[in-house]
Protein backbone atom coordinates (compact mmCIF):
# COMPACT_ATOMS: atom_id res chain seq x y z
CA UNK A 1 0.00 0.00 0.00
CA UNK A 2 1.60 3.46 -0.97
CA UNK A 3 2.05 5.82 1.62
CA UNK A 4 -0.59 7.88 2.60
CA UNK A 5 -0.27 11.62 2.04
CA UNK A 6 0.27 13.88 5.08
CA UNK A 7 -3.20 15.31 5.70
CA UNK A 8 -4.72 11.34 6.15
CA UNK A 9 -1.59 10.56 8.96
CA UNK A 10 -1.16 14.08 10.40
CA UNK A 11 -3.11 15.90 13.28
CA UNK A 12 -3.16 19.65 12.78
CA UNK A 13 -0.79 20.07 15.03
CA UNK A 14 1.48 18.07 14.54
CA UNK A 15 1.70 19.73 10.80
CA UNK A 16 4.93 21.38 9.79
CA UNK A 17 4.35 25.17 8.69
CA UNK A 18 4.94 24.36 5.45
CA UNK A 19 2.35 21.29 5.75
CA UNK A 20 0.00 23.55 7.28
CA UNK A 21 0.27 26.13 4.84
CA UNK A 22 -0.41 23.58 1.89
CA UNK A 23 -4.06 22.75 3.99
CA UNK A 24 -5.42 26.35 2.51
CA UNK A 25 -7.13 25.89 -0.44
CA UNK A 26 -6.35 29.05 -1.87
CA UNK A 27 -10.45 29.65 -1.91
CA UNK A 28 -10.78 33.02 -0.31
CA UNK A 29 -14.17 32.38 1.73
CA UNK A 30 -12.24 32.93 5.08
CA UNK A 31 -11.48 36.41 3.80
CA UNK A 32 -15.34 37.24 3.28
CA UNK A 33 -16.67 39.38 5.72
CA UNK A 34 -19.26 37.97 8.13
CA UNK A 35 -22.27 39.66 10.27
CA UNK A 36 -23.32 37.97 13.81
CA UNK A 37 -26.34 38.91 14.86
CA UNK A 38 -26.27 40.47 18.50
CA UNK A 39 -29.35 38.97 19.44
CA UNK A 40 -29.61 35.73 17.92
CA UNK A 41 -25.44 35.18 17.39
CA UNK A 42 -26.53 33.50 14.13
CA UNK A 43 -24.14 34.04 11.53
CA UNK A 44 -24.58 35.80 7.99
CA UNK A 45 -21.87 35.32 5.19
CA UNK A 46 -21.63 38.09 2.75
CA UNK A 47 -19.67 38.28 -1.09
CA UNK A 48 -17.63 40.99 0.75
CA UNK A 49 -13.87 40.15 0.50
CA UNK A 50 -11.64 41.77 2.59
CA UNK A 51 -9.39 44.89 1.36
CA UNK A 52 -6.60 42.61 1.09
CA UNK A 53 -7.97 40.17 -0.83
CA UNK A 54 -7.05 39.64 -4.05
CA UNK A 55 -10.71 39.09 -5.66
CA UNK A 56 -9.06 37.70 -8.84
CA UNK A 57 -6.95 35.35 -7.64
CA UNK A 58 -7.89 34.59 -4.48
CA UNK A 59 -4.65 35.59 -2.31
CA UNK A 60 -4.06 37.82 0.48
CA UNK A 61 -2.25 40.65 -1.15
CA UNK A 62 0.19 41.11 2.03
CA UNK A 63 -0.07 37.47 4.04
CA UNK A 64 3.18 38.29 6.08
CA UNK A 65 1.85 41.92 7.27
CA UNK A 66 -1.84 41.16 7.69
CA UNK A 67 -2.40 41.66 10.90
CA UNK A 68 -0.96 44.52 11.39
CA UNK A 69 -2.70 45.72 8.28
CA UNK A 70 -6.24 44.54 9.23
CA UNK A 71 -5.88 43.44 12.91
CA UNK A 72 -8.83 41.35 13.08
CA UNK A 73 -7.97 39.45 10.26
CA UNK A 74 -7.15 35.78 12.41
CA UNK A 75 -3.92 33.81 12.35
CA UNK A 76 -5.34 30.32 12.34
CA UNK A 77 -4.11 27.63 14.36
CA UNK A 78 -5.30 24.35 15.40
CA UNK A 79 -6.55 24.86 18.84
CA UNK A 80 -8.68 28.09 16.69
CA UNK A 81 -10.09 25.55 13.91
CA UNK A 82 -11.97 23.67 16.58
CA UNK A 83 -13.78 26.59 18.17
CA UNK A 84 -14.82 28.50 14.59
CA UNK A 85 -18.05 28.57 13.04
CA UNK A 86 -17.62 30.52 10.31
CA UNK A 87 -15.00 28.99 8.32
CA UNK A 88 -16.07 27.43 5.20
CA UNK A 89 -17.27 23.83 5.53
CA UNK A 90 -14.95 22.74 2.81
CA UNK A 91 -11.88 24.28 4.52
CA UNK A 92 -8.90 21.79 4.44
CA UNK A 93 -7.93 22.80 7.82
CA UNK A 94 -12.05 21.63 8.94
CA UNK A 95 -12.04 18.69 6.85
CA UNK A 96 -9.08 17.21 8.55
CA UNK A 97 -9.71 18.08 12.08
CA UNK A 98 -12.84 16.05 11.11
CA UNK A 99 -11.17 13.81 9.93
CA UNK A 100 -12.82 13.81 6.53
CA UNK A 101 -10.56 14.17 3.41
CA UNK A 102 -10.04 16.57 0.79
CA UNK A 103 -12.24 17.38 -2.12
CA UNK A 104 -10.32 16.70 -5.56
CA UNK A 105 -10.32 20.05 -6.28
CA UNK A 106 -7.66 20.62 -3.33
CA UNK A 107 -4.78 22.11 -4.59
CA UNK A 108 -3.01 18.87 -2.50
CA UNK A 109 -5.27 16.82 -4.61
CA UNK A 110 -5.52 17.71 -7.78
CA UNK A 111 -1.94 19.05 -7.98
CA UNK A 112 -2.83 22.00 -9.70
CA UNK A 113 -3.27 25.69 -7.81
CA UNK A 114 -6.45 26.57 -10.15
CA UNK A 115 -8.61 23.77 -9.42
CA UNK A 116 -10.28 25.48 -6.64
CA UNK A 117 -11.18 28.40 -9.25
CA UNK A 118 -12.31 25.66 -11.80
CA UNK A 119 -14.30 23.52 -9.12
CA UNK A 120 -16.38 27.15 -8.38
CA UNK A 121 -14.97 26.94 -5.08
CA UNK A 122 -13.04 30.24 -4.72
CA UNK A 123 -15.02 33.58 -4.47
CA UNK A 124 -12.81 34.38 -7.74
CA UNK A 125 -15.72 36.27 -9.92
CA UNK A 126 -18.00 36.07 -6.85
CA UNK A 127 -16.87 38.69 -4.25
CA UNK A 128 -17.12 42.36 -4.24
CA UNK A 129 -13.88 44.49 -2.73
CA UNK A 130 -14.99 46.21 0.34
CA UNK A 131 -13.70 49.27 -0.78
CA UNK A 132 -16.91 48.81 -3.37
CA UNK A 133 -19.31 47.43 -1.28
CA UNK A 134 -21.82 49.87 0.87
CA UNK A 135 -23.83 48.35 3.57
CA UNK A 136 -22.98 44.85 4.72
CA UNK A 137 -25.94 43.78 5.31
CA UNK A 138 -27.22 44.18 1.54
CA UNK A 139 -24.26 41.63 0.38
CA UNK A 140 -25.88 38.58 2.73
CA UNK A 141 -25.43 35.38 0.48
CA UNK A 142 -25.59 32.06 1.33
CA UNK A 143 -23.05 30.07 -0.23
CA UNK A 144 -19.67 30.80 1.43
CA UNK A 145 -21.33 28.88 3.89
CA UNK A 146 -22.31 25.94 1.61
CA UNK A 147 -19.87 22.65 0.74
CA UNK A 148 -19.47 23.21 -3.12
CA UNK A 149 -21.23 21.35 -5.94
CA UNK A 150 -18.79 19.20 -7.80
CA UNK A 151 -18.32 20.91 -11.42
CA UNK A 152 -16.80 18.05 -14.14
CA UNK A 153 -13.18 18.26 -15.00
CA UNK A 154 -12.51 20.87 -11.82
CA UNK A 155 -9.42 18.83 -11.06
CA UNK A 156 -8.33 18.35 -14.68
CA UNK A 157 -7.35 20.40 -17.52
Amino acid sequence: MPDQPFWKTKPLDAMSRAEWESLCDGCGRCCLHKIRDEDTEELHFTNVACRLLDTATCRCRDYASRKRIVPDCVRLTPKLVAGLDWLPPSCGYVLVAQGRDLPDWHPLVSGDPDSVHRAGASVAGRAVPEREADDLEDHVVAWPGRFPRARKSAAGG
